[in-house]
C-alpha cells in the first residue's frame, strides 16, 4: 500500500494526519526492503518520524522549489537508512510509486545508499561521518550570501565514533551557524552492537553543547512534540543547534525492536505478514483515538 497523498495543506498539516502517514510510510519502508531483498530496516523505521515532521511540517523542500537554492536544504547523513528517505520523497511527490518499485534492481536508481540520481536528494551519501562537513559547508556558504534558509542533517549515533563528525562541529560553532541543524538519531545500537559498547559517546550531550552547540532532547517518536521543538528553532541566536532524538530501532514492529541484527536484514514472509499486521492494529488505534475530532 503505498504512502498517502499530500494534505489538503502540504505545508502544515495536523499533527493526526502526520502521525498517520508515518504509519505508511513504515509500512513503504517494509515493502520496498521485502521486494528488494535488501536494506536497513532497523534504522529506517527508528528515524522515519523525524523525516515526516522535518518533510511535511518543518522544512521548505518540495518538488517545485527543489531547483531553487532560497529553500531548506537537507543532508541525509544517515545514508544506509535510505529507504525511510524513499519513502518520505515519495510521498511529497518527487517520483512514482512504480519508480521507486525498482529499487535496488538492476539499472535502478534507487540504491542502497542516497545518491543524486534520484530526485529529492541533495548529496551522495553512505560513507558515514560526511553528512554534517557538508552541511556545516552549505549552512557557512548561506550565511556568506546572507541567505535566509537553514540546512537540516540526520545522523545515526553509531556515527559519532567519525572523527570528521566532531571537526566539522567545532568549525560550526566557530561560524556561529545558527541556521544549522544537526539531528542524532540515537537509537542506541549499530551494526556491532549496543554503541554503548562499541563506542560510548556519552555523556553526549554535554559533549556537543562543549562544542558550542544549543542543545535539546526530544523522545523521537513524539510528532507533536518535534513538531513544536523544530518550530522554536534556533534555540539560541548565534549557536548550531542540535537535537537527540532517542528513537527506538525498529519502531513499530515487536519483533525488530531494539534488535541490532535487524540493521540490516529482509524479513521472513511470515515475518512480513506479522509486521503487516501490527502496523494495521496501529492503524486501528490511530482510528480510535480520532474518531471523536
Amino acid at each position: 500500500m503505498p504512502p498517502t497523498s499530500a494534505p489538503p495543506n502540504p505545508i502544515k498539516p495536523s499533527i493526526a494526519w502526520m502521525e498517520h502517514q508515518a504509519i505508511q510510510y513504515r509500512k513503504a519502508i517494509l515493502e520496498m526492503i521485502w521486494q528488494a531483498q535488501a536494506g536497513h530496516i532497523g534504522g529506517s523505521l527508528s528515524c522515519i518520524d523525524l523525516l515526516t515532521v522535518l518533510y511535511h511540517h518543518t522544512m521548505e523542500i518540495t518538488p517545485g522549489n527543489f531547483a531553487q537554492n532560497e529553500r531548506d536544504h537537507y543532508i541525509h547523513s544517515k545514508g544506509h537508512a535510505v529507504e525511510a528517505l524513499y519513502a518520505v520523497l515519495q510521498g511529497l511527490g518527487f517520483f512514482s510509486r512504480e519508480a521507486l518499485d525498482t529499487s535496488q534492481r538492476k539499472h535502478s536508481a534507487f540504491l542502497g545508499h542516497p545518491t543524486r540520481v534520484v530526485a529529492g536528494i541533495e548529496h551522495n551519501t553512505g560513507a558515514l561521518g560526511h553528512g554534517l562537513p557538508v552541511a556545516v559547508g552549505m549552512a557557512l556558504a548561506a550565511a556568506i550570501d546572507r541567505s535566509p534558509h537553514r540546512i537540516f542533517t540526520l545522523m545515526g549515533d553509531g556515527e559519532l565514533a567519525e572523527g570528521s563528525i566532531w571537526e566539522a562541529a567545532a568549525c560550526a560553532a566557530h561560524y556561529q551557524l545558527d541556521r544549522l541543524v544537526a539531528i542524532v538519531d540515537c537509537n542506541g545500537l549499530q551494526i556491532s552492537g549496543p554503541t554503548s559498547q562499541v563506542l560510548s559517546m556519552e555523556p553526549l550531550a554535554q559533549k556537543w553543547a562543549a562544542f558550542g552547540f544549543a542543545v535539546r532532547e526530544i523522545n523521537g517518536h513524539d510528532i507533536a512534540a518535534l513538531a513544536a521543538l523544530f518550530d522554536s528553532l534556533p534555540f539560541e541566536p548565534g549557536k548550531p543547534n542540535l537535537v537527540i532524538a532517542h528513537t527506538t530501532k525498529g519502531k513499530g514492529v515487536s519483533f525488530i525492536e531494539d534488535r541490532a541484527e535487524w540493521h540490516h536484514h529482509v524479513p521472513s514472509e511470515a515475518e512480513y505478514h506479522q509486521a503487516m499486521r501490527e502496523f494495521a492494529a496501529a492503524e486501528s488505534e490511530w482510528e480510535a483515538r480520532y474518531a471523536n475530532i
